[in-house]
């Protein structure tokens, strides 16, 4: 039977692909349409979409800096957010209630900000998800929106604990002991190699963390979340991230289509979801708001807000608790569950054309912006630069050094990560943090010196949009840009690129001509 659902879920995903939207709306459809057809979630679907979460979390802490949680924007945004959403939802959803429609007409205030508090949380899973595939988890606003998700995590733990008179075990201060236990992680991740044992031990971390802190009271998936983050200073942690990506991607389709089973929808209960839709727009423009009042960038704070505003899975296990306490009627769930679908299709067709809004409407939103700069939003200048290598992964870090023993200080390297940045400046790399896709970093930089940009970027996407935006700051020097595969290279292309190197076929080229330097009649030629 799992094989059936998977398999329409495969041909959904496929076909919203073919529309150019995002395939996980296509699973969202799938659970639907199956639900709607008589069937009914298994248990061991349940059990792939809960190996999802628990995997993508801890997914999440492999690439997260816990520093970035002590940021004012961070912290204080949340928190901010969160009481000033909830007593707006509260005062919009009695003028909804005095308006006498039935699905609001038994409910009390303090009903009303129960259900304004579960609509407060934002998808930790549609926003993952949306931002590994547009490459942009480790950029400014990717990791204040990682930032967020988890303090709303936070925040979620503790009402929980309050909500269901569940205090963590006494054992629970035992888990202290995690920060001190590095060194056997660390030897144990040195010896393991590059294979199915690197992969495996992603499981056994992820899921160890998961049943730890579920054994003394604690949610589980916050374990798998802060395992991740302790493994993350290990230099093997990006690695990892990447061996479980495309298992985390499988297991989470299980989740969608869960999703889907949650509810049969009605005509009324459809509208009822919708209605709470509409208080979407009011999520974002406070996220925007309070971004800009922290005195960050107009665009990390657009582009954040924008992936911030739709409902979380969350807000279903607190209706879920409400509903089990009589609080409110068994049909709120069923609500819930289409309000928070309905979220994750406009968050993901929103977000497809972000970049291209702001650079539409940026005047605009600059408007909003602090005259000061955090220290980490001003601009660097790439001093006598000629060259420069967007993506300083491992093909970018090598096409830097030789182009640096080619040119010298002529060559600089650009990386929205600022962790990376750091430890190449420590390593002598001439290299600054940057977006590419930003049209105000180009906007900001002096490009009539630059003669050569090579992006040594994973997604063609990227590529596409960074080649657009330098193309509106008026770039005049030529692109060249790495593909993976052969039916990337015509797109690139088109978008604008110079030359496009083919990954795979041009490492081989290299490599055979580098080898045949060692037959003496080819040695001196």
């Amino acid at each position: 039977m799992e094989f059936a659902f998977i398999l329409l879920a495969f041909v959904c995903g496929l076909g919203l692909k073919l529309l150019g939207l995002p395939p996980l709306i296509g699973y969202l459809i799938a659970g639907f349409a199956l639900n709607y057809l008589g069937f009914e979630s298994t248990e061991a679907l349940q059990t792939i979409a809960n190996l999802g979460i628990t995997l993508m979390l801890f997914s999440i802490g492999l690439k997260l800096n816990i520093r970035d949680l002590y940021k004012k924007e961070v912290w204080l945004g949340s928190l901010l957010h969160t009481g000033i959403w909830v007593t707006v939802v509260n005062l919009l959803l009695l003028i909804v209630t005095w308006l006498g429609l039935d699905a609001f007409a038994n409910l009390d205030w303090f009903t009303q900000a129960l259900l304004a508090f579960s609509l407060s949380f934002s998808s930790t899973v549609c926003i993952v998800k949306i931002l590994e595939e547009s490459g942009e988890i480790k950029t400014r606003h990717g990791k204040l929106a990682i930032g967020v998700l988890i303090m709303q995590d936070i925040i979620a733990v503790l009402f929980l604990v309050i909500a269901t008179g569940k205090v963590p075990s006494i054992w629970a201060l035992l888990l202290l002991l995690l920060f001190f236990v590095r060194p056997v992680w660390k030897s144990i991740l040195e010896r393991v190699g590059h294979g199915e044992l690197l992969i495996l031990s992603g499981f056994i971390f992820a899921f160890g963390g998961y049943e730890l802190f579920s054994l003394v009271g604690i949610k589980g998936d916050l374990g798998a979340l802060i395992v991740g983050m302790i493994i993350a200073t290990h230099v093997k942690s990006a690695e990892m991230s990447k061996a479980l990506m495309n298992f985390k991607d499988i297991f989470l389709v299980g989740f969608f289509l869960t999703i889907g089973f949650s509810a049969l929808p009605t005509l009324d209960l459809t509208l009822t979801a919708l209605l709470l839709c509409l208080l979407i727009p009011i999520k974002f423009v406070l996220f925007f708001g309070l971004f800009t009042l922290l005195k960050l960038r107009a665009r990390t704070s657009y582009l954040a807000s924008l992936v911030l505003s739709n409902y979380s899975e969350f807000g279903l296990i607190v209706v879920a608790l409400l509903v089990s306490l009589g609080w409110l009627s068994a049909q709120w769930l069923v609500v819930l569950a289409l309000a928070v679908s309905f979220s994750f299709v406009l968050t993901s067709l929103a977000y497809k054309t972000s970049h291209n809004q702001y650079t539409k409407f940026k005047d605009r939103l600059k408007s909003y912006e602090s005259p000061s700069r955090l220290p980490e939003d001003i601009y660097v200048q790439p001093i006598g630069a000629k060259i420069v290598v967007i993506g300083l992964g491992r093909v970018g870090k090598g096409a830097y050094t030789s182009l640096n023993n080619m040119v010298g200080k002529e060559v600089w390297g650009m990386d929205a990560d600022p962790v990376r940045i750091r430890s190449l400046r420590k390593a002598g790399y001439q290299a600054m943090v940057g977006d590419g896709e930003d049209v105000d970093l180009w906007e900001n930089m002096d490009l009539s010196k630059v003669e050569l940009i090579l992006m040594a970027l994973p997604s063609i996407e990227d590529i596409c949009n960074i080649t657009e935006q330098l193309q509106h700051a008026n770039y005049s020097g030529k692109i060249a840009s790495i593909a993976r595969y052969e039916d990337q290279i015509q797109p690139l292309l088109d978008a604008g690129s110079d030359k496009v190197f083919n990954f795979f076929t041009e490492a081989g080229t290299g490599f055979a001509e580098e080898s045949l330097q060692l037959l003496p009649e080819h040695s001196k030629s």
